[in-house]
């Protein structure tokens, strides 16, 4: 159950490669915004590919989300709709914080965040024209959603990694390779309301109690926060999932992405197999 949040409305106003917070008028920037960002160029890869990041500055005292926030969480949405000579866009988030705040688990960032994003052009060498919504929650005393637009051109020819981004990079989960993940396995069982779903994963320790993240993959289910605990070898996870519009659930095990955070280092795993 998401817990009860003051909820306002904010919304940036930005100018190229640069983002800041419009004052209540709309009209010039304002000293007191709880977040703030802006667009990195970054550097172009060898296949005509960009790898560029938007950097967001975060108030003392707040927070936000990563993609898989919690229970209590909202999570980011991107709209790149009005954007021009834009293929795709991968987004690369950093291994996330847990907090823990009157008993409810939340996964997230404060202060600065750097979000890596690999960006391939429709026609390349050409310039790559973002204009772009990012939709997001902050927290602190209140929780609320805020708004952001970014409208930036990314253009010129520099292969020289930014050093923001590259550290950025680093500070992604582990690959399954990387953790040493063995083995990923899903149990599921029907419940009156969707699922029962265990999760065990082979792998070395990530360090301390480790938390196990479990996304289905499929916009139209919800998980509950994960009980994890380490058994031996694996780490198992226990989890329920729900249809949201109260159907029977059609589960791709493929589609599955775990990941497995420790005090040492974060892993991420795609799909799973039946138990």
């Amino acid at each position: 159950m998401r817990h009860a949040c003051l909820i306002a409305a904010a919304l940036i106003a930005a100018a190229p490669m640069t983002l800041g917070a419009a004052g209540p008028s709309g009209t010039g920037p304002s000293a007191t915004a709880p977040v703030t960002a802006q667009v990195l160029p970054g550097w172009v890869q060898a296949d005509g590919s960009r790898v560029a990041a938007l950097e967001l500055s975060l108030a003392p005292g707040w927070k936000t989300y990563w993609r898989a926030p919690g229970d209590a969480g909202i999570p980011p949405e991107f709209n790149w709709s009005e954007s021009k000579n834009l293929g795709g866009v991968t987004i690369h988030w950093p291994t996330p914080q847990v907090f823990d705040t009157s008993g409810m688990r939340t996964l997230g960032y404060t202060d600065r965040l750097v979000i890596p994003l690999a960006i391939a052009p429709q026609r390349a060498g050409q310039p790559v024209h973002l204009n772009a919504e990012m939709n997001l929650g902050i927290c602190s005393d209140i929780c609320m959603p805020y708004a952001l637009s970014f409208d930036a051109v990314l253009q010129g020819t520099d292969t020289r990694p930014t050093p923001a981004i590259a550290a950025a990079l680093a500070q992604q989960p582990f690959t399954s390779d990387e953790g040493r993940v063995s083995a990923a396995t899903c149990r599921v069982e029907p419940t009156a309301d969707g699922l029962w779903i265990e999760a065990r994963i082979t792998m070395p320790s990530a360090g301390g109690a480790e938390v196990v993240v479990i996304e289905p993959g499929q916009p139209d289910i919800w998980v509950s926060e994960a009980e994890s605990q380490r058994q031996g070898q694996d780490v198992v996870a226990v989890a329920e999932m729900m249809q949201v519009n109260g159907q029977m659930i059609a589960l791709d095990r493929s589609a599955i992405r775990l990941t497995v955070l420790g005090t040492s280092h974060a892993v991420d795993i795609q799909g799973c197999t039946p138990d």
